[in-house]
């Protein structure tokens, strides 16, 4: 058989029922291959939003998304969301093409040494060089893919050994069970937890398993611990349980920050220094234990005093089974999780227009139920929504704090909608992030997706704007225009609105939740409690007695 046909079984043997991207020339053997195969090809308008939807099909299955591109262009296209995968823990695979390498009549037209290119975003990346050799490949790249940290990976399959004969076969998909912790460390983080006088609980990114939200439950339930999360930890234990206290959305300086400065232990399970700092260490200061699959990277402010290092499930289940009920007084923290309460709900209620992102949240929060999702691009409305949105249930708010990448957001809701059509997406994005990448509105309505996009429109950079002002710079380089996104939105078979008024938003985001098609709304925001709340106020707050 040829190699491209090789190719594509070995993609079927490993499970992968979708591929995201754009075809070139170069892939023209791979894309004949893959016409009578049970994988789907979805084309996209551009190989980044390709990229971003691979990473997100990995990141709510845990297993590699598939996104296809060509050579040269197509494939450096592909480099910010390998980084948003390689960073964010999520396993994605990158196939790309090239001219042949044996014998070549266009000289160096388009190309460009992708396979090096990519070395530093990925875990694995190799360009395809004898087609017996590709199963191998293959399989390999999705075992490191797959592998704790989860990350990106890249192959290359050159036009001529793409369409060269093999004997070869694919290789059989092996799992593995990851390594438990060994018993001194399950022994030392029970002891360090039960001497301490405050200890709290952490739970970042790492911890986003079905298992390891079962087992931190039952770790809270039958212990004591009061939690907090990270922004990528949000909704791995349900947060209407009464000893969740909040999201880490800042580094330093919010509400929550009171119970982590009064701690003396925390109990970080799953966070690692990829992901913004929930909180800084110093030197003499609290103790932390860091549960994870690998070992802690240690710099200037995350630094822990033990190491439990394997499955994260099962070293919560041990440590759970040997700690029991704990008998300190966790008054202080209950007295902050009311407090924390009390400020993030502050603004719920508010019907200004434009309207606040607190109250956004709110609304989104009363019309989707546990399960529904809601995907961020990257504003500052993100540090609204992870403050102040109450997540239920694991992956059900779907924000990137690891690479931060604006453009992400609308690619994103398109592959966790086709992955759970049964469940409301909404996609809430910048005006400037939504039109890095909304060419796919297009994509989205040939998916035939029902999917409502929220636009916050402030004609502006509006994070930037917020540090601008908050280090005290004059406005300054960050404004710019937009089209007529109502008419935008329709000239691509979506269905565009404009809100007009706070009541007038409700009703379109319930026509919009409950219709079928792509909704497009035009939500103009309002930001000018950012700097006053954000940079002032929360810096002026005194902790709680």
């Amino acid at each position: 058989m040829k190699t491209s046909d090789l190719f594509v079984k070995a993609l079927e043997n490993e499970g992968v029922k979708y591929i995201f991207g754009i075809p070139g020339e170069e892939n023209l053997d791979f894309l004949d291959s893959l016409k009578n195969s049970s994988i789907k090809l979805i084309l996209t308008r551009h190989e980044q939003a390709a990229g971003f939807m691979a990473a997100t099909y990995g990141r709510l299955t845990g297993e590699p998304g598939v996104c296809l591109s060509t050579l040269g262009p197509g494939a450096t296209n592909f480099v910010t969301a390998a980084a948003y995968a390689q960073l964010g823990g999520m396993p994605m695979i990158m196939l790309g093409g090239q001219k042949p390498i044996r014998k070549s009549k266009q000289g160096r037209f388009q190309i460009v040494d992708v396979v090096n290119l990519m070395k530093p975003v990925t875990k694995y990346s190799e360009q395809v060089v004898d087609g017996n050799n590709l199963p191998s490949m293959v399989r390999e790249a999705f075992r490191l893919t797959m592998d704790e940290r989860p990350g990106a990976a890249y192959i290359e399959l050159p036009e001529d050994i793409a369409e060269e004969q093999t004997d070869a076969t694919v290789f059989d998909v092996v799992g593995h069970r990851r390594p438990d912790a060994g018993q001194p460390s399950i022994d030392q983080a029970v002891k360090m937890i039960k001497e301490a006088k405050l200890p709290l609980l952490l739970i970042g990114a790492g911890a986003n398993r079905k298992r390891t939200s079962e087992s931190l439950k039952a770790l809270v339930d039958q212990s004591g611990l009061y939690f907090f999360d990270t922004q990528m930890g949000k909704g791995v234990v349900d947060e209407r349980h009464e000893r969740y206290i909040g999201t880490a959305a800042l580094s330093s300086d919010d509400y929550l920050h009171c119970a982590i400065e009064r701690a003396d232990l925390i109990i970080n399970v799953g966070h690692d220094v990829i992901e913004k700092p929930p909180f800084f260490m110093e030197k003499g200061g609290k103790k932390v234990i860091h549960i994870n699959f690998d070992a802690a990277n240690i710099d200037d402010v995350y630094f822990p005093q033990l190491n439990v290092v394997g499955d994260i499930s099962s070293s919560i289940s041990n440590i759970t089974e040997k700690l029991g009920k704990l008998d300190q007084d966790f008054s202080f923290f209950e007295r902050v999780r009311d407090d924390v309460d009390s400020h993030v709900t502050k603004y719920f209620k508010d019907t200004r227009f434009p309207v606040l992102p607190q109250a956004l949240v709110s609304l989104l929060r009363e019309h989707l139920d546990a399960e529904d999702i809601v995907t961020l691009d990257n504003g500052v409305y993100k540090i609204w929504f992870a403050r102040n949105y109450e997540c239920y249930a694991p992956n059900t708010l779907l924000l990137d704090n690891a690479l931060a990448t604006m453009g992400a957001g609308l690619p994103s809701a398109m592959a966790a909608k086709q992955l759970h059509p049964e469940r409301k997406v909404v996609s809430v994005n910048g005006d400037g992030g939504f039109l890095m990448n909304s060419q796919e509105l297009e994509t989205a309505v040939r998916m035939g997706l029902d999917l409502v996009v929220i636009v916050l429109t402030d004609n502006a950079y509006g994070m930037i704007k917020w540090k601008q002002e908050g280090v005290g710079f004059d406005n300054f380089g960050l404004d710019f225009n937009n089209p007529d996104l109502v008419q935008y939105a329709n000239s691509f078979g979506a269905t565009g609105h404009r809100a007009s008024s706070y009541d007038n938003f409700v009703s379109i985001l319930e026509t919009a939740l409950n219709g079928d098609g792509v909704h497009v709304i035009d939500l103009p925001v309002d930001y000018s409690l950012n700097h006053s709340i954000l940079n002032v106020l929360l810096k002026e707050s005194a902790c709680i007695v």
